[in-house]
């Protein structure tokens, strides 16, 4: 399985037809459009009526210590930041 990290308007072409576009997100959502030939059937999984696990996961956040971290980073840029104005 292949993993890629898009920016929003950043695309994947699956072969000469079709075009995956990243159009953003929110929360745990993100948007997509998919261009691709009206004979190709595409549907999600829950239009297909395939409830269960998926085999896919959700990568795991960052931990409690790490979001700390960063916080402590971003006060002391800011307080940089206002020094120098």
């Amino acid at each position: 399985m292949l993993k890629l990290t898009l920016k929003p308007g950043e695309y994947i072409d699956i072969g000469q037809e079709i075009k995956i576009i990243f159009s953003g997100g929110s929360a745990n959502n993100i948007h997509l459009l998919v261009d691709a030939p009206r004979e190709l059937n595409i549907a999600r999984s829950s239009a297909t009526g395939q409830r269960g696990k998926s085999p896919y996961y959700r990568e795991s956040g960052i931990s409690d210590a790490a979001k700390e971290e960063i916080n402590q980073i971003l006060r002391r840029e800011r307080r940089k930041a206002i020094k120098t104005i």
